[in-house]
């Protein structure tokens, strides 16, 4: 079972910028359909004072770094050009876990802004809600019941997407750890309250001991079935294991997490994200071997890469 969707992070929020252009996307893009990815993922489209177009509504609300590229469209039309679907994160404006009234208030106007502008582009394919819910807050899940409520007022046609983090031993920083059956039991009641507003739920794999993932995404997968939801693994492809924020992970560590998914019957991996940590023209050094040993375990022809490991376009 391959890696077939990949987050695109552009507004790079902890990982560091890669200064792309419009060559290095496109041969990203190229290499990305040559090992089977055919669904990209905008984790956001802006994120407090950036945005990957030029947005009036975000002008509107808060003062805005300049736009020099329209990254939005760019992103949609090498997707059409590769035959993926591009799947549309909203704005994040960076405290809607405090003032998650205020981040809908934006991503409404936000939402109809990106419908009227690149909703008819043939490569949209559906909106990805962009806040990562964990547990059972209220407010926070209200906040993704909204804008998947709105989105399917948009767009009645296409899905919604969430990728939410388990409350685990890798937690972030103030966030309390939960056993496994009160996640079970928070996220019963999480997916009654969404299900008629999200329609593919891809758990983040990396926020439990490594020894463990199997048996979460067990629970994960049974909770939404029972929902009648879509279920993908969002497999991490970097490391939270080790002292640096983030590298490339161990490609065994990325096999076992692979195999779990499948073995629990996921309906499609996707990753965060292919091209820092997995793809052969990243900044890390690391994620080139990476790429090298996927490709072998999958029997993934690689002669398009000339000797220097850099494929011309």
């Amino acid at each position: 079972m391959r890696i077939t969707g990949t987050f695109i992070d552009e507004i790079t929020h902890d990982i560091p910028s890669q200064n792309w252009g419009r060559r290095e996307w496109a041969r990203d893009f190229d290499v990305m359909q040559r090992i089977g990815i055919d669904t990209v993922i905008i984790i956001r489209a802006g994120y407090r004072e950036q945005s990957i177009f030029n947005s009036w509504v975000l002008r509107k609300h808060r003062s805005m770094l300049p736009v020099r590229e329209n990254l939005a469209k760019l992103f949609l039309d090498l997707a059409e050009q590769n035959g993926m679907r591009l799947i549309w994160g909203i704005y994040d404006p960076g405290d809607w876990e405090v003032n998650s009234r205020e981040a809908f208030a934006i991503n409404r106007e936000f939402m109809h802004e990106v419908h009227e502008q690149f909703a008819q582009h043939p490569a949209f394919g559906g909106w990805y809600l962009t806040f990562e819910l964990s547990r059972n807050n209220p407010t926070q899940v209200e906040l993704v019941v909204a804008a998947g409520d709105y989105a399917k007022t948009l767009t009645p046609e296409l899905p919604t997407l969430i990728s939410p983090y388990i409350a685990g031993s890798k937690a972030p920083p103030g966030v309390q750890p939960v056993s496994r059956a009160q996640h079970e039991n928070e996220w019963s009641a999480i997916f009654e309250r969404i299900r008629p507003y999200v329609d593919i739920v891809a758990f983040q794999d990396g926020h439990v001991d490594l020894i463990d993932a199997p048996e979460y995404l067990a629970t994960n997968i049974r909770l939404a079935r029972s929902a009648g939801m879509v279920c993908w693994s969002n497999v991490e492809t970097f490391d939270r294991d080790v002292p640096i924020k983030f590298p490339p992970i161990d490609w065994r560590k990325l096999q076992f997490k692979m195999d779990a998914a499948r073995e629990a019957g996921m309906d499609k991996l996707i990753t965060f994200e292919f091209s820092h940590f997995l793809s052969p023209y990243s900044s890390y050094a690391a994620a080139h071997g990476l790429f090298q040993r996927y490709c072998s375990a999958f029997e993934i022809n690689t002669d398009f890469l000339n000797a220097a490991g850099r494929f011309e376009v």
